[in-house]
């Protein structure tokens, strides 16, 4: 018997008494569109069996990746679109060699849904003993590949990220040495005069970073209001010198000059304009033949003048650990501290400067150790007590006398 359309799928077949549903499944090995036909009793069975079919299929479609992609093809994707029209040169640069030294002669080839946490897992382990990186360095091999994945999971590319399922390697704390308030004043007086002086004296007393130091500029130094502008960045992107914001919003920050500072850069610019420099931009830190540092040199010209000169060794970044271990040993809050440094939150600075909170700690406990000693006793009070002393000795000597 012929079957009767009920509605689009659905057929009902007179002779058998029982209604047709028509379920697409999709196309076979050579492309071509398959179809599968069950029968139920009633029209609302098989109205519910065509729904199901239906929510299974799109469930199913909306799951599935939209094309096979390799993890390195999907890495050139993801810097292109990404990373490099978002994120700074520098950032650019430092992930582009991750994932051509490190990441893509392991994982390259193989496609992005097939590589496994225990995978990942494995070439943390690999990397760290037989590269011999840092836990740290390795942490962040593990932020790149996680935010790709992340990517690639929004876009429909991929199921879910393994990096979900991996342990992430931990960050240590590295200490960095600094000095105390008397060797950085001895550091003071041996750099007078040389060329570093300025460097060593904006790093050690406003706490800049290496890369503002390099990219300050004259421009941003007020001497009549007596402040400094840290707007500008100078920083290495490989062997090209970039000039950049500062790291972050809450870098951007006005400095107060003290009178030995307003003192230091006055001179150093009355220097500058009587001696023929080339600094057309008007950068303030110079090396020997008048023009701006690049952060590597800077370095390298501070660690070699510390070498010279028999001084404990530290970096330039120490010197702006230094400068926090003073403004803390002065009673100064690690709240500004932070906003002198530039940190965006105080939870930042106790987490980099954690030598300053342990001495916090050690205030406290001394303060609350001396809140609980007893009370001492006043001049009143020990009259009294050898009084009563002399008296019970009167009376003892009376006693023996009467015995007698």
């Amino acid at each position: 018997m012929a079957r009767t359309v009920v509605e689009k799928n659905i057929s009902y077949d007179n002779g058998r008494k029982c209604f047709y549903v028509c379920l697409d499944m999709g196309t076979d090995d050579t492309n071509r569109r398959y179809r599968q036909y069950r029968t139920y009793q009633t029209l609302d069975a098989a109205r519910e069996a065509l729904r199901e079919h239906v929510l299974t299929q799109r469930k199913s479609e909306s799951q599935t990746p939209v094309s096979k992609i390799s993890v390195e093809e999907w890495l050139d994707e993801w810097m292109d679109t990404i990373i490099r029209p978002n994120r700074a040169d520098t950032t650019a640069y430092s992930y582009e060699k991750i994932i051509e030294n490190h990441l893509l002669p392991v994982f390259g080839s193989r496609f992005l849904d097939e590589v496994t946490p225990a995978e990942i897992q494995k070439y943390y382990v690999d990397v760290m003993r037989e590269k011999g990186l840092c836990s740290n360095t390795v942490r962040r091999h593990h932020d790149l590949l996680a935010a790709a994945y992340r990517t690639a999971v929004r876009q429909g590319r991929i199921l879910s990220s393994p990096l979900d399922r991996v342990e992430a390697p931990r960050v240590r704390q590295n200490e960095t040495a600094f000095y105390n308030p008397a060797q950085l004043k001895e550091l003071y007086r041996q750099v007078e005069g040389h060329r570093l002086e300025v460097a060593v004296h904006l790093a050690g007393s406003l706490g800049m970073r290496r890369e503002e130091l390099c990219g300050l500029k004259w421009k941003n130094v007020d001497l009549e209001r007596r402040i400094v502008s840290i707007r500008e960045a100078r920083t290495c992107c490989g062997r090209t010198i970039v000039e950049k914001e500062p790291k972050n919003r809450s870098s951007t920050r006005t400095l107060f000059l003290s009178d030995d500072m307003l003192s230091l850069l006055r001179r150093e610019k009355n220097r500058q304009a009587t001696e023929v420099v080339r600094n057309p931009e008007g950068f303030v830190v110079l090396n020997r033949k008048g023009e701006p540092y690049s952060p590597n040199v800077l370095s390298l010209a501070f660690t070699r003048f510390l070498s010279a000169r028999g001084l404990p060794r530290v970096t330039l970044h120490g010197l702006r650990h230094s400068f926090a271990t003073i403004a803390s040993l002065q009673g100064v809050t690690l709240f500004d501290i932070g906003k002198a440094l530039g940190h965006s939150t105080p939870a930042t600075t106790g987490r980099i400067y954690t030598h300053l909170v342990d001495r916090t700690h050690e205030d406290v406990m001394v303060k609350v150790s001396e809140a609980l000693k007893p009370e001492k006793k006043g001049e009143k009070e020990k009259e009294e007590e050898k009084a009563q002393e002399k008296a019970q000795e009167q009376d003892q000597n009376q006693d023996q006398e009467k015995k007698e």
